[in-house]
């Protein structure tokens, strides 16, 4: 009976309730009011919230720091092999040199008729560089050191018989150019 009872109160009631929304500062101005019948005064209404920006700021400085600490005690891969071998340092500064000289030559002696060689060839070099590369990690991670090091002076000298290699055939090709043209001309 008592769910009959609730019903019939609802739909009695069915036009009835307020569903407007309150004005905006409602809720502030009825505590307000409440606590002044009671006798309580509120100074201030908001908390300040200083520490919640703060403790981010000072997270965000923390992982700054870890972050740089950490970056600056790793070494880098050629700073490690010259600990683990000394020589490979004015080994590699050598030969890297005469390298970089002869790649140069290479670019400078680059024609139409030669192009697809000296572009094989630059790719070749760059194999052969991160095969040295691969070496230099196998070095640091442990590998046997004579073994690896006579490795990397060979892919040194493999990349400057390369070159040699290909320079003169650059050669031989533009003096039979030149033999050519001179037995053209009458």
């Amino acid at each position: 009976m008592e769910k009959d009872d609730i019903k019939l109160l609802f739909e009695n009631l069915e036009n009835n309730f307020d569903t407007e929304n309150p004005s905006n500062g409602h809720e502030a101005r009825f505590l307000e009011k409440l606590n002044q019948s009671n006798g309580v005064v509120q100074l201030s209404k908001k908390k300040t919230t200083w520490w919640k920006p703060l403790s981010i700021a000072a997270s965000i400085i923390v992982v700054c720091v870890l972050a740089l600490t950490l970056n600056n005690n790793q070494t880098s891969l050629k700073e490690q092999v010259v600990e683990i071998s000394p020589e490979v340092s004015d080994t590699e500064f050598y030969f890297a040199s005469l390298i970089e000289e002869q790649v140069q030559e290479l670019r400078t002696l680059k024609t139409p008729q030669n192009e697809q060689l000296v572009d094989d060839t630059l790719k070749q070099l760059k194999r052969l560089e991160i095969d040295y590369n691969n070496l230099e990690q196998e070095l640091v991670d442990g590998g046997d050191s004579k073994l690896i090091l006579n490795a990397m002076i060979n892919n040194f000298q493999t990349r400057i018989d390369l070159l040699k290699e290909v320079l003169t055939t650059i050669e031989s090709i533009k003096n039979l150019n030149y033999q050519d043209e001179t037995n053209f001309t009458i």
